[in-house]
This record gives structure tokens, sequence and C-alpha cells, in this order.
């Protein structure tokens, strides 16, 4: 007789487990299926977050950073130290140690919150029936009221760099190399390429990113692209734009095994690294995630299709994700996770994905959500913006850690704050404030006559919100605008 489950969740990514444990907090009683295995070959919960994404690539970029600023910036600070070396064996085992305690702490809130977890691959054969398959061919079949989707993403490939995950690597690869390559070669300037390629830069390699589009990070402001590019390039980061590659080749008897011809504004171009990353996006896991008789809707783009609330085409079956529609980031995830779970439970809970933060844990750290003063003006609605650089911060100065600058857009009708981009130290964190302001429809005003602690690095955004009518304190106003009435 095959088990039954009110809720029978497949995936334990960030939108997985939290759409598992939140059902069985709400009182479902609920299981939720991953096929992931450690490398000693036991289960383990967090997908591709916790085991190679988010936590890994962040615990990289913590211990890159602060080598970084023992190499470079400790003197400004009158701290002498010898030149240093880079253990990257030592940094791997942290690293690795922080996504096994991470990964472990899933499992023990899956304990107390009574979900039942499940080894194996899940697949929807219909309405409340998943096939599991565990890892010696078994299967078995599980029935549930409720079926939740969550099988998340992989790294895309392209045809002229196949990956080999040796010479040549996606960005699980590029997490697990066992010395700093001498050059580095990256296709894609999106988020994963440039904090990655950050990484091994920090470390000592030469890094080339090489990126198709002719603009950089276009979901950004112009003003707020232009600046972050040109702290990165500063920073050692050699970003080529307009760079279409058309090929690869391997001769592991060179110096430099992997070589690339590309074409930019100047034709045919080469390139040779010792290891290329290949970062040019993700795509939904959903293959073999549904059997065809099932009938479940997915799109060209292998995205299951979804309503504003994650319903899916079938009966009681939901999708929620990177599977779905949105940008593929944990925290929305998360958050349609939620969502889903509640309104299961009677709950009129929704997503607001006007508002869905971004980040790019580089450093300076670059951070934004809401509208951009172009979406606003394509759209037919005027507005007014403010903004304040991290140059004139007390905080930033005493830091020694002064790149960067946020950025406010105000629809000027009404005073309200629609959009927020921040490029500094602990953007991600600042940007949150005015996400919290713009989900209570905060104006700008609002946010100017909010005490903020002193010094701080918030300060910055007290003077953006300032500064969008001219009465910014740490900086010269060029243009007094009086509020909206």
């Amino acid at each position: 007789m095959s088990q039954q489950f009110d809720v029978v969740v497949i995936g334990s990514g960030p939108a997985g487990y939290v759409a598992a444990i939140r059902c069985a907090q709400l009182g479902f009683n609920t299981a939720c299926v991953e096929q992931w295995l450690s490398p000693d070959h036991k289960p383990v919960y967090g997908g591709t977050c916790l085991n190679v994404g988010c936590i890994p690539s962040k615990a990289l970029l913590d211990t890159s950073h602060k080598f970084h600023e023992m190499q470079h910036r400790f003197d400004a600070h009158g701290i002498r130290v010898e030149r240093g070396a880079i253990d990257v064996a030592a940094m791997m085992a942290r690293k690795n140690q922080v996504v096994g305690q991470l990964t472990k702490g899933v499992a023990g809130l899956f304990r107390s919150n009574k979900v039942t977890g499940i080894s194996g691959r899940g697949r929807l054969l219909g309405r409340g029936r998943v096939e599991v398959t565990a890892t010696d061919g078994e299967r078995q079949e599980i029935n549930a009221t409720h079926v939740i989707l969550a099988s998340g993403s992989e790294p895309m490939t392209i045809p002229p760099t196949p990956v080999d995950n040796d010479l040549i690597v996606d960005s699980s690869g590029a997490l697990e190399f066992d010395a700093v390559p001498e050059k580095l070669g990256v296709i894609g300037a999106g988020v994963i390429g440039l904090e990655l390629g950050s990484v091994w830069s920090r470390l000592g390699s030469k890094v080339t990113i090489l990126e198709a589009l002719d603009d950089f990070l276009p979901a950004l402001d112009r003003k707020m692209a232009r600046e972050s590019l040109k702290i990165l390039v500063r920073q050692g980061l050699d970003i080529q734009l307009g760079a279409r590659v058309a090929g690869s080749r391997i001769n592991r008897r060179r110096k430099h095994p992997v070589t690339v011809s590309y074409r930019n504004a100047e034709g045919d171009r080469e390139a040779s690294f010792d290891k290329l990353i290949v970062a040019v996006g993700r795509r939904p896991v959903s293959g073999d995630l549904a059997d065809p008789a099932a009938g479940l809707a997915v799109d060209e783009r292998g995205f299951v299709e979804v309503d504003e609330f994650c319903a899916a085409n079938l009966a009681d079956v939901y999708a929620v994700g990177d599977l779905v529609r949105g940008p593929m980031l944990a925290h929305k995830g998360m958050e349609e996770g939620v969502m889903v779970a509640e309104r299961l439970a009677g709950k009129k809970t929704q997503v607001n994905y006007d508002l869905v933060p971004a980040v790019i844990y580089t450093h300076p750290e670059i951070a934004w959500a809401g509208k951009t003063e172009d979406e606003m003006k394509q759209a037919g609605v005027e507005t007014i913006t403010g903004n304040f650089a991290f140059a004139a911060s007390g905080r930033a100065l005493a830091a020694h850690d002064t790149d960067g600058m946020v950025k406010l857009v105000v629809e000027k009708a009404s005073d309200r704050i629609v959009g927020c981009q921040v490029i500094g130290a602990s953007a991600a964190d600042l940007l949150q404030q005015m996400v919290i302001a713009m989900e209570f429809g905060a104006s700008a005003e609002d946010i100017a006559l909010t005490m903020f602690p002193h010094p701080a690095l918030s300060e910055v955004v007290h003077e953006s919100a300032l500064a969008v009518h001219g009465h910014a304190i740490h900086k010269a106003n060029r243009k007094r605008q009086e509020p909206a009435p």
C-alpha cells in the first residue's frame, strides 16, 4: 500500500524546503522528496542553493574578500602584514563545512517540524500521484492531496564551449578549483559570472569576462550600471561587452590550454585561459518532472505554467521557485513556497512580484528592487530621483570603503518611492530598508523625516531621500525640488 500524505513537495531547495516546513506548521502531513546526495552518497537537503549555489559561492566570496583586503587595503588602516598566501584546500574545506552545517540544519528543521524526508527522484504521475525512484533504481508510489513542484534549475550551456567540468566548467565546477588559475575566462557578465570572476580575481587570477550583450547589467539604471562597471574594472576584471563567443578548443600541452574564439566590435579575436567558466544563465529542471500522460503545462523554455498564485494547470498541483516565471532567486522561491502553503490552509497570502530584491555579492555589492527611472519613463510616469555617494558618508570613510552610491526613484505626483538601487558596502541590507518602505507605500518625505543612527551606512539612504527634493545635508544640492502637495 502506498504512503498517503496531505502534501508532497518535490525538491528541497529554498522554495521546496520552505514550502514543506510551512505546510507542516499549518498542520498538513507533509513529505519532501529530494534526490541530492552528499559527496559520501548520503541524502542531503537544500538543493542547488545550499549545495552548489548561493551558500558555497558566498563562503568563497567572503574568504577571497578578506584575502584581498589583507593584501591591498590593510595598509590604509596602519596594519602591516606580510603579503600572505591563500590555502585553496583550506578555503574549500571551510566552504564545505559551511555547506554541511546548513544542509544538516534543514534536515533538523524537517525533524522538528515533522516533515517526512524521502530520498530519491520525484516524478509527477498525475493528480495526487508521485513516483519516487531511489538511487538503487527501486521505485515506489506515494499519494498526496496536494503536490508542490520545486525541482529548481541547472546551469545552461552553449554549443561553442562544451562543459567537461575539468578545464571548461559550469558554476558548480567553478566552486571546486584546487588551485588559483593564472588566467581565467568567464562567459557571461551576469550575477554568477561577476561573483565567480571576483572570487578568483581577488585570489590572483587574471580574469577576462566575455559578455555577448552590449549593455552591462541591463536591469540597472544606466548611471548605476556604468558606476558598477567602472568599479569592477578598477578592481582588475577585464569585462568585454559585445563579445560573442564562436568556439573553443583545448590543447593540454599549452601553458594556457583553453582557447576561446569570439567576435567583438574590433573583429574576430582569441584568448587563452587555464580554466573557463560558462555562466550564461540557468534553466528549469522540468524535463522528466512529470509523466507526459499527466498533462502538466510547460512552456517552450521549460517553465511550468502557473497563475499568480503558483497553481499549475492540474488541480491541486503547484510549482514554485526557479521552476516558474520570474527571476531565479532563492528568496523569491521561498516566498512562493510560503504563499502556496498558506493558501492551501485557506489564507489569502500573495507575493508582490513588483518588489523582488536582486543582489550581486561582489564588493561593493550591487542591489536593486522596484522600478528604474527608464521603466517609469517608458510607462509615461513622471519621476524625480535622489542619490547620494558613499564617499560622503562618515561611516564609509572611517571604514575605508567608499565605493558606490544609492539612487531612489520617486513618482513625482505622489512622492511615493517606486525603485531603489544601491552600489556599496552592505548594499543588500540597505536595499531591504527601501523594500520595506516601498511595500508600505512610503514617500520620499517619509524617509527624509525618519531618524537614522549616526554614524551609519544607512545614512546614505536617508540622504538620498533628502536629495529627492534638494534637501540633502551632506552634499551640495544642484536643484531644489519641493515635494508634491
